[in-house]
């Protein structure tokens, strides 16, 4: 039986009066919606801000979008906040830090229990440092001070007050008891240095407040860690320049665009020691104490700045053909390394998947 059309076979009369019942309930309909909108106040355009606020040694950088003054002024207020907490936690030059208070206990044979941020982030350490065979470690920290006097004084570190310190650093002594949160630093003269990994820690936790304060999108900077939320109003993210060597025939600056990820750099550009010519980074490698004397930018873009951070110097003391698989490795993270190992030479290395964040011109 050959298909046909089906008609409603509905007496016209009534059809009509259904239809007209509908038009009048769409035109109420419409009138209500519109007295509706004509209440709510139209929505304010979104204003840039940028407040600055010293903190862990360094001028911490907030930019963000919000409708107003009031916003925008009580979303970076909570998420200094947040970074003078975290600050008050893990400082290494604040004797009244509970790292500070941590290290004292080295070598006393107790375990030391430590709040959440803290224990959340040397867990993450450990984890690196066994992943790096130490060549990221948070026990660092007596190195660390000759360094920063050897900076000071211009002179290296003696010989024998490096003996000293390698006595008091490694990884491997830190013991986590997961059970009660608690740390035990089985070494005399342990002192533990979070410079490495606190920082991206602390820009990707004040994103998180900024978002639960109503400016997801923002951008927090310091130190050569940045944290960013969503990309600003109109853009496909946040325009950021990479640092280059300062060397002859130097790659040029790139420029990438950015949103919800954080991306660490870690270089000696701006923090070095120069002794007879030979250029010495503010970066120790954990396992000979001695500053860094491959000269090197390192970009490492991740989801989390505590990945980032740390990953930079992995990245720094291993060099790509050892640090770039354990970049891979990380969920999310990429890399950019580049090298004046010697003098007029240059090398640039990238993970798959780095260019994906290129800007477009």
């Amino acid at each position: 039986m050959p298909a046909k059309d089906v008609v409603n076979d509905e007496p016209r009369g009534e059809g009509l009066g259904i239809l007209r019942v509908m038009a009048c309930g769409v035109a109420a309909l419409l009138w209500l919606l519109g007295a509706s909108c004509a209440s709510i106040p139209p929505v304010q355009p979104l204003q840039r801000f940028e407040f600055e606020h010293p903190e862990m040694g360094m001028s911490f950088r907030i930019t963000l979008y919000a409708p107003d003054q009031m916003t925008a002024s009580n979303a970076a207020a909570r998420a200094f906040g947040r970074m003078e907490d975290l600050n008050g936690i893990m400082s290494d030059y604040d004797p009244d830090s509970e790292l500070s208070r941590l290290s004292l206990s080295s070598g006393q044979g107790r375990e030391v229990a430590v709040g959440d941020d803290l224990w959340f982030v040397l867990c993450r350490a450990q984890e690196l440092a066994r992943r790096s065979e130490g060549a990221f470690d948070v026990t660092v920290g007596p190195y660390v001070q000759l360094w920063r006097r050897a900076r000071r004084q211009l002179k290296l570190p003696e010989p024998v007050l490096l003996a000293q310190a390698r006595a008091a650093v490694g990884w491997q002594h830190v013991r986590l008891n997961p059970a009660r949160h608690a740390v035990e630093l089985e070494k005399p003269g342990m002192r533990l240095d979070l410079g490495g990994i606190a920082k991206g820690y602390a820009v990707a936790e004040s994103i998180k407040v900024l978002r639960q304060a109503g400016c997801p999108r923002a951008l927090v900077e310091g130190g050569g860690d940045m944290a960013l939320g969503d990309a600003p109003p109109g853009r496909d993210g946040w325009r950021v320049q990479l640092e280059t060597l300062d060397a002859t025939n130097a790659p040029p600056r790139r420029f990438l665009a950015l949103h919800n990820v954080c991306i660490s750099t870690s270089s000696d550009l701006y923090q070095r020691l120069e002794i007879d010519g030979k250029r010495y980074s503010h970066i120790v490698d954990p396992r000979t104490g001695i500053g860094l004397t491959d000269h090197s930018v390192v970009n490492v873009i991740a989801p989390e700045g505590i990945d980032s951070d740390s990953l930079t110097k992995v990245m720094a003391v291993l060099g790509p053909k050892r640090g770039l698989p354990l970049v891979e490795a990380t969920r999310g993270a990429v890399a950019r390394i580049v090298r004046n190992p010697a003098e007029g030479v240059i090398e640039v290395t990238e993970s798959r998947g780095f260019k994906r964040y290129e800007a477009k011109p």
